[in-house]
């Protein structure tokens, strides 16, 4: 996959109407914002293209209307938002139809300097489905495709992928970062070059281990899916995450990195509980013990004190570390140690530091770590995929610098 795309400083957008795919999936509660998040993200690359006198027709999806409209996932909210963090009004037509005449007629007459917002793009079933009509209706009103929503970039939608077909397509600061960042990190590493897999399941991360196994120095697994790897050693996991049918393909994994001279780091040591936390972030009773000695009847759902231990020295002496995916049930504050000292770790490395979306990225937040971080990914699944090794639908169909 090529990572390297022009992106919106590489042309010209002044005089032009600019259609910039963005992520506005904002959380709302009872009709309120609550966090800002992602709309600040995308503030820096539409102040860029107003000040260069582009018109500006920002879209997006919100929530899962599945194709049909829904006044509760209206994008006003979000426009009422953008026009009070910008200081400058953004249109949007009273039509829920997010491609109507009035939308249309909007966009049409939009000047340089100003912005509008469509309404939920996935208000249409064209968006979702990828419909060359639906991706025309968007293209017409405007003369370029800026793309900047990576958390939506795995996924061949109209507004991802289809309107390239139409326009000439770049990408926005957010994507330009992705793609500097972590294809940089995956194409030609700083090493040593470090990456620490956590979360619940190995069939998630499958193609992950597998492609990682080709690029790094070292292999660190935590979270839920080291259990397979444990049971792949022979050790007994008591009640832990297992997922049975993964075993042969964790042998597998562990003669790979040897074949490869890759170090790959399991946990010493689990602490363990008779049961789930119960609510999850509710008290709980746990002990540590190796990770060859977990009692039949418990089960391990964070990594010991010598695991965290051994994975942050591994941190501490990369060059180039990419985390995805948290060490234990980090919602429960007795079951987050973990997490909390491989997120320290990279806070305390001089190294590149790349988190991968999701729960990661969260506890990096949470943690008050995320200045630390060179770069926190904005898109889980997209970010996933990226460590995969696959090509992305709206990453492909940009141009090539």
């Amino acid at each position: 996959m090529n990572y390297n795309k022009k992106s919106v400083r590489d042309v010209d957008v002044k005089g032009k109407k600019v259609l910039c795919r963005c992520d506005f999936n904002v959380p709302i509660k009872e009709g309120v914002i609550t966090s800002d998040v992602r709309i600040n993200a995308a503030l820096p690359v539409l102040k860029y293209m107003l000040d260069q006198g582009a018109a500006v027709i920002a879209c997006s999806h919100l929530g899962k209307p599945k194709g049909e409209i829904k006044p509760a996932l209206s994008m006003k909210i979000v426009a009422k938002r953008i026009s009070e963090l910008l200081g400058k009004e953004v249109k949007i037509a009273e039509s829920l139809d997010p491609v109507s005449e009035e939308a249309q007629q909007i966009a049409k007459n939009l000047q340089p300097g100003e912005i509008m917002l469509l309404e939920n793009l996935r208000f249409d079933k064209g968006e979702e489905k990828n419909d060359p009509a639906f991706a025309k209706k968007l293209a017409d009103m405007a003369d370029l495709y800026v793309s900047d929503a990576f958390g939506t970039v795995h996924r061949a939608h109209a507004s991802t992928a289809g309107v390239a077909d139409y326009l000439p397509a770049v990408c926005g600061f957010l994507i330009e970062k992705e793609l500097g960042t972590m294809g940089k990190a995956l194409a030609d590493p700083a090493r040593p070059f470090v990456a620490i897999l956590g979360g619940a399941k190995v069939s998630d991360k499958l193609n992950v281990i597998n492609n990682l196994l080709e690029k790094v120095d070292t292999l660190i697994i935590g979270g839920g899916m080291a259990y397979t790897f444990l049971a792949a050693k022979g050790y007994g996991v008591g009640e832990s995450l297992l997922d049975s049918e993964k075993i042969d393909y964790c042998k597998d994994m562990m003669k790979k990195a040897e074949e490869k001279g890759v170090k790959l780091l399991l946990p010493v040591d689990t602490v363990v509980a008779k049961s789930f936390p119960d609510p999850i972030d509710g008290a709980i009773e746990v002990k540590t013990v190796a990770a060859d000695a977990i009692p039949a009847d418990m089960q391990g759902l964070d990594i010991g004190e010598k695991t965290r231990e051994l994975f942050a020295n591994a941190a501490k002496t990369a060059k180039t570390v990419v985390w995805n995916g948290p060490m234990g049930v980090f919602e429960n504050p007795t079951l987050a140690k973990g997490t909390i000292a491989v997120a320290q770790a990279l806070a305390d490395s001089d190294a590149i530091t790349i988190v991968g979306g999701g729960d990661s990225a969260a506890a990096c937040e949470q943690l008050g770590f995320a200045e630390k971080i060179t770069h926190i990914s904005t898109g889980g699944g997209a970010s996933l995929e990226f460590l995969e090794g696959k090509e992305l639908p709206g990453i492909a169909c940009l141009l090539d610098k």
